[in-house]
């Protein structure tokens, strides 16, 4: 997205901006076509005819037929009012809990709960680009795995239904008397794997940590190869020690920790079938904390280039995000 764009930074300039379908309209239009409207049958660039009780349809001038703003989209073919799509994406980006299905529904008056959950977990998909960076480069790595999920009650001693998430996060240091403390946590990756053996945690790590990066890991054998994929590796044997964990990987401890109370607290536990939408929201929002107002333009820019998942993708927890 450009940076000249204006974007709403409160609830009022919110209603001021689209206080109308038109407006709403007329600033996804802006978005998607940033240069100026093309015409995806017959090319023509230019200012097409729009419709004043269709804003969302444009009609080229040249081929005279139709394009939808909302067409191969997130929101594509949707019969939810824009302004209630773009609402959805200001209240999930900008308040610091996010939003719920349920305190969506409540807050726009909608009828069905099923319209807020299909609404936002059609937004968290516009909540990963399609070509985002590798992280790490200049920046340590912290790469480590968690269990997520609540305990199952009535079958048996130690029997769960939790899911392994591996995540990866930059340490942003300072260095101080000739060596570097850590600052803060950088941008962040998360991930739903479906164990812990060394074949899948280097494939994540690959995708989502830059080549020569350094990274910081407990002494898990898993991650024994990464120094022959290129990776300046450091292992940590913790041994169980809490206070050994804190110290050397304090960054992704603290990512898992803030992990599952938001999980908890906001949705009061998801389903592993839905998990990874999740972890998208909390990455997006994680590693946008420093500018959240600008999270409403992103989310927007992303959703226009990025088709919406089918119903069986939607409930089946089957939608490729870009993994």
């Amino acid at each position: 997205m450009s940076s000249h764009f204006d974007f709403p930074t409160t609830l009022l300039a919110m209603q001021q901006m689209f206080p109308s379908e038109t407006a709403a309209a007329s600033y996804l239009r802006a978005v998607r076509w940033p240069a100026g409207f093309a015409c995806r049958f017959c090319g023509r660039s230019g200012d097409p005819y729009v419709f004043e009780n269709k804003p969302t349809v444009l009609r080229c001038r040249k081929c005279q037929r139709d394009t939808s703003i909302t067409a191969d989209t997130v929101m594509h073919a949707t019969r939810t009012p824009l302004r209630v799509w773009f609402w959805a994406a200001y209240l999930v980006t900008t308040q610091t809990p996010g939003q719920s299905a349920t305190q969506f529904q409540r807050q726009l008056g909608l009828k069905r709960y099923e319209t807020a959950f299909q609404i936002l977990h059609k937004l968290r998909v516009a909540m990963v680009r399609p070509d985002r960076d590798r992280i790490g480069d200049k920046w340590p790595v912290e790469v480590n795995e968690a269990y997520v999920g609540g305990k199952t009650r009535g079958e048996g001693r130690g029997v769960h239904h939790k899911a392994i998430v591996v995540g990866a996060v930059e340490v942003r240091t300072k260095v101080e008397k000739g060596s570097r403390r850590p600052i803060y946590a950088g941008r962040l990756r998360l991930e739903v794997v479906k164990d812990r053996s060394a074949k899948t945690l280097e494939t994540f790590v690959t995708k989502s940590v830059e080549s020569q990066s350094q990274i910081i890991t407990d002494g898990w054998v898993g991650y024994d190869g990464l120094s022959g994929l290129g990776y300046d590796h450091k292992p940590v044997v913790l041994g169980g020690d809490p206070e050994k964990t804190d110290a050397e990987l304090p960054m992704i401890h603290l990512v898992f920790s803030n992990l599952k109370a938001w999980i908890l607290g906001t949705h009061h536990g998801v389903s592993q079938q839905h998990l990874q939408a999740y972890l998208d929201e909390f990455v997006f929002r994680f590693n946008r904390r420093f500018y959240p107002m600008t999270a409403f333009n992103s989310v927007l820019g992303i959703a226009t280039r990025v088709e919406a998942p089918t119903y069986e993708e939607l409930y089946g927890g089957q939608k490729n995000h870009y993994r």
